[in-house]
């Protein structure tokens, strides 16, 4: 069965907000005196915030998730912008009327302003973020509850996403997935997470869907 839904991780997939990441994380570190490299926080990239503060400071937790949400909306504008390619590829995608929604682990807020400050606010027809679930990725609930939504099934949806947790929601839930070479923590260790298929430049999509 041929692909007619593509679902999106938002950050590190379609828009770069890996340096806002870092950023924000430092911020946080710094604030409480916490030493962490650069390559502990690359790690920290990917899983929702309240679940990293946890495993770091578990008694610290939603003071922590402050801290740091505020510091990435105050210098989210300065940082965020979409990834080459991107949007081209889903001009392309929405023009061939494929169904596209994004599955983020991000908070609606944050997910609406980066969409809008990269110019992408108008191509998804459904948008899934961490308000909206019980259990975000690796569960597959995120991303069955995009398909509910675009009323679709599971053998003609692709999941595309740059960490291990958007491989394993999209086969928690018997989709195909499309790992990013662009993923920060690289593309070799996104290949052990086993994607149905692997993006070398966004536009790898368009040969894979048929268009």
């Amino acid at each position: 069965m041929s692909v007619h839904t593509i679902l999106f991780d938002l950050d590190g997939t379609l828009i770069d907000t890996n340096e806002l990441i870092i950023a924000s994380f430092t911020h946080t570190f710094n604030h409480y005196n916490l030493p962490y490299t650069r390559e502990e926080i690359i790690e920290f990239n990917g899983p929702p915030l309240v679940e990293t503060f946890k495993s770091i400071d578990p008694n610290r937790v939603d003071e922590m998730v402050r801290v740091y949400r505020e510091h990435n909306l105050e210098e989210h504008d300065n940082y965020v912008k979409a990834f080459p390619n991107v949007m081209e590829t889903l001009d392309i995608l929405k023009e061939k009327n494929y169904r596209l929604g994004v599955v983020t682990t991000k908070m609606t807020e944050s997910v609406n302003r980066g969409l809008k400050i990269t110019g992408l606010e108008n191509y998804f027809d459904t948008i899934v973020t961490l308000d909206d679930v019980t259990h975000p990725k690796p569960h597959p609930e995120p991303v069955m509850k995009a398909m509910k939504e675009l009323n679709t099934d599971a053998s003609s949806t692709l999941m595309v996403g740059d960490n291990s947790h958007d491989i394993e929601s999209g086969k928690n839930a018997g989709v195909k997935t499309a790992g990013v070479s662009w993923s920060f923590k690289g593309k070799e260790r996104l290949l052990k997470f086993e994607p149905t298929y692997m993006l070398e430049d966004m536009r790898d999509l368009l040969k894979i869907v048929g268009v």
